[in-house]
This record gives C-alpha cells, structure tokens and sequence, in this order.
C-alpha cells in the first residue's frame, strides 16, 4: 500500500532536489568559451603570419590522446586512413627520417603495449602458438641478434626498430583489434578510400604530361618514393576489393564502391610502369585458379618441381634465349612487359642483378651473421664487380637496398634471416589457405581470399623489391597478416551444419 508524507518530513528534506539551471553561470561560462576560442585564434593568426605553426596542430593533438586513452582502436584505424597520405620528413642534424604524422603515434602505441605487456604479463597464448606468429617472432630475434653483431650498429637498431613499432601496433595489437570481425573490414576500406584517393592525384598529375613512363617516378611523390613502391602497395589492396565486390552479404552500392575501387587501383597499377607489379598480379591471378579448383597439394608441388626443374635443366639455352631480347624499357605498354626478360641492355634489370650479386658475395663472407639489418646500402659497393657495372651503378654504393625481400636479408642477417622470411610467407599463406577452405562463414572465406591473393602479389613483388621499411607498406602487410591470424584463432573453426562454399 502506497503511503503518502507530509512536504515536511524529514526524509524528503534529506533528499536531494535538482538545482534550477542558473542562467547568469550559464552566460559566464559562454563567455569563457568564446573568449578562449577567441584568444585562441588570435594567437594562431599571429603565430602563422610569423611563420610559426605548432599551435595549429594542438587540437589534432588534443584529440589525439583522449583516443590514445579512451579508445586506441579508433586511434589505430585513424592512423590507418591517415598513412597514405604521410609524407617523410628528414632531420639532417639527426640523421633520420619520419612519417608525418603518423609515426611517433605508431611508436607511442608500440611503448604502451609493451608497458601493459610487463604489467600484466601475459598474452593470449593461442595467438603465440600459431605457427605464423612463432615464425615472426623468430624473425624479429634473429634480427636483433644480427644487429647486435652488425658492421654499423646505431643504422641496424634503426631499422629493427622502425620494424618493432610497425610488427608491435600493427600485428600484435592489430590482434586485439580484429577479434571483432567488423573491424577488419573497416581496416580495409580505410586504408582503400585513402589509398584511392591519392591515387586519383597521382593519375591526375601523370595525365598533365601525357603518362610519360619516364615521369612515373616524379608523380607518385610525395605520397611514395618510387613508382615500384606505389605499384607494390596498390597490387597488394586491390585483390581485396575485386574479390569483396562479389561478397552477397554486402550491399549493392558497398559491392559497387569495391568494384570502383578496384578499377581505381588497376588503373594505378597500369601507369606506374612497374613491371614487377604488373607480374605479380599474374602470379596472383594464377594463384587464383588454384585455389578456385581446389588442386590437390600434390599436383601444385609436382608442377613446381617441373617449372624449375626445367629451368634447371635447360637453364644455357634459357639464358641464350634471354640474351637475344633487346627490348628496353619502354612507354608502349606491349614493349615494357616484353623487356621484363631482357637482361643484355635494360639498365633496370642488369642493376637488380648487381645488386643481387653483391649480395650473395656478401653473404658468402658471412654466411650466418650477416653484415647487420639495414646496412646493405652503406656496405655493399666494395663487393660489386666490373663485369656487373650498368649505366646507373653507384661506387658509393648509396642507391638502395638488395630490391628482394629474401635476398637483402640474406646479406644482412645471413641464411637464417632468409629462411625466418620464406618460413613466415609460407605460413601466412598456408594460412590464408585454409581459411579459405574452412572459415565458419562465405564472407570470411572471401575475405580470407582477397587477403591471400594481395599476399601473393607482395611475396612475388618481393623476389624484386623490398619496401617493409616503408610504412605504406608495412601497414598494410602486417595489419592484414593480423587478420588472417585473427580469423585462424577466434574464428577458424567451421560451425557444425554449415556448408561449403
């Protein structure tokens, strides 16, 4: 029964009653507000036209660490978006280069995981028994201990440390991040939608001259260093997207805008004239056949015993027929695929074959050690031969790395750098594999697709160049690996009743 008291008692004098909004505090506080936006801008205006910026970014700061603090997944698909569009900035006092404005976030990121990681001491071991994640970080030891023993230790702890803070926020925290599946697609289409856009600039600034193949290398800047590099990011998204726009489970405009996509990235891919690219994709698309018929193991592994083995076998008359191709790079689309073989007059190819040369002579004097991670460029012009020099050789030996992701680790932290390198390709795409077999759902299973096919144009692409010390690069590459362990370990099994695709 409901009982009723008096206005006076004393329960109700104890309980609280909302305070009326007080409208004279209420216009006090809107004047702080304006008078602090005010000064604000006043003080930005006067800083600008002193040429003085930083007060600018203090917002964007601001923002940046309450994500830090109160939502690091947001913070990481910001970075995301933003690293195609970051442009490198060189220190010359210090002698180092860094992504803006991504990099010191991603390395904050790097040191707050490691903090937590000594904090609570622990790790989801499913993660750290996956073969994939046991591989990495083999590799990662393996490198710190060759940068350890390196000929130029400050330029190896350098480069194994730029890799620890992409592997750290990008993989091992990325890890976190995709144990909600939703999430792996937003990754994706972030990074595609930013990628997309900077690729209609850079097509853009290539039409104003015409396409000329000899000005690739000035139009994907300042968003890329080379015209190789650009191609080598764009071959590994746009897989993804050509496979995602056959995804049912998606809508018809977000199947479209993936098709879109694709086409964008194809059409970069056309006219950065990377030739390795260009290879790649095929590679790609055969690996795509493959996995569409599901050919046994067996067949896959006796056709590539045959493919070499025949190389091997008719390896003179191979080299007499390469020799004969005169072909040189060229602006016509039809010539430049035809001197990918041309390895007589095509500078291209014959300094990649310098390079590759130096390297394994490098190797040769220390096989296991190497000469330490990073240090290639710095080291390898004594071991250059007279019958290798091109046009476009360097005595100085300060025009890049190895151009191979297994050979430039070969030289640098000896055979068993190059074999933690081959081992993690493997596993990742053994991977990718079986997720495309045995996901719980049609969507992951394409998702596991479109991430293994942009694997296998980057494996290829690596027998040719390397960019993981690049972030354009390793951003995705590592980001995507985490997906694919991600799905292994949360989501791998098939669901009873389910069917195949």
């Amino acid at each position: 029964m409901r009982t009723f008291r008096k206005k006076g008692s004393s329960d109700q004098k104890q309980r609280k009653q909302p305070r009326p909004d007080n409208p004279v505090q209420k216009e006090i506080n809107l004047q702080w507000l304006y008078g602090g936006s005010a000064l604000f801008t006043a003080l930005n205006i006067f800083l600008i036209v002193n040429e003085v910026y930083w007060l600018s970014a203090l917002p964007v700061a601001l923002a940046i660490m309450l994500l830090f603090f109160f939502s690091l997944d947001k913070l990481i698909l910001l970075l995301v978006f933003l690293t195609p569009f970051t442009v490198k900035f060189r220190h010359e006092a210090l002698g180092f280069t860094i992504d803006l404005p991504t990099e010191p976030v991603i390395v904050a990121i790097m040191l707050l995981f490691f903090f937590r990681l000594a904090y609570e001491r622990s790790y989801d071991l499913r993660v750290l028994k996956h073969p994939v994640t046991i591989l990495l970080i083999m590799n990662l030891l393996w490198m710190f201990v060759t940068t350890v023993t390196s000929e130029i230790p400050w330029v190896s702890f350098k480069f194994f440390i730029s890799r620890v803070w992409f592997v750290a926020t990008f993989f091992f925290v990325g890890i976190y991040l995709f144990t909600n599946v939703r999430k792996m697609g937003h990754f994706m289409w972030l990074f595609g939608a930013a990628l997309a856009v900077v690729v209609l600039v850079i097509t853009y600034k290539h039409y104003t001259v015409g396409f000329e193949r000899e000005l690739a290398y000035w139009a994907v800047q300042p968003f890329f260093n080379d015209h190789t590099h650009y191609g080598a990011v764009l071959a590994l998204m746009a897989p993804f997207f050509i496979v995602m726009s056959f995804n049912r489970a998606d809508s018809v405009l977000r199947r479209r805008i993936a098709l879109i996509f694709f086409v964008i990235f194809a059409a970069g891919i056309l006219f950065s004239y990377s030739r390795a690219s260009w290879l790649s994709l095929m590679v790609a698309a055969a690996g795509f056949i493959i996995l569409l018929f599901r050919l046994r193991f067996r067949f896959i592994m006796a056709g590539v015993i045959l493919v070499f083995g025949s190389l091997y076998l008719f390896q003179t008359e191979i080299i007499m027929q390469l020799e004969r191709n005169q072909q040189e790079s060229s602006g016509d689309f039809a010539e430049h695929v035809r001197s990918i073989s041309n390895i007589t007059s095509d500078a291209s190819n014959l300094e990649r074959i310098n390079r590759w040369r130096s390297a394994y002579r490098m190797y040769e004097e220390r096989p296991v050690l190497g000469w330490g991670p990073g240090t290639y460029q710095f080291v390898y012009a004594p071991f250059q031969r007279s019958e290798d020099y091109t046009i476009i050789t360097t005595h100085f030996g300060d025009l890049g790395n190895a151009h191979s992701e297994y050979i430039g680790p070969l030289a640098e932290s000896g055979l068993p750098g190059m074999l933690t390198m081959l081992g993690l390709s493997l596993a990742v795409l053994a991977t990718g594999v079986k997720l495309y077999k045995k996901a719980p759902t049609r969507e992951m299973r394409l998702m596991a697709l479109g991430l293994s096919l942009g694997f296998i144009t980057y494996f290829t692409h690596g027998l040719l160049n390397n960019f993981l010390d690049t972030d354009k690069a390793s951003v995705p590459f590592w980001g995507m690996m985490a997906m694919l362990v991600a799905m292994d370990v949360f989501f791998g099994k098939r669901r009873e009743g389910r069917k195949k695709l």
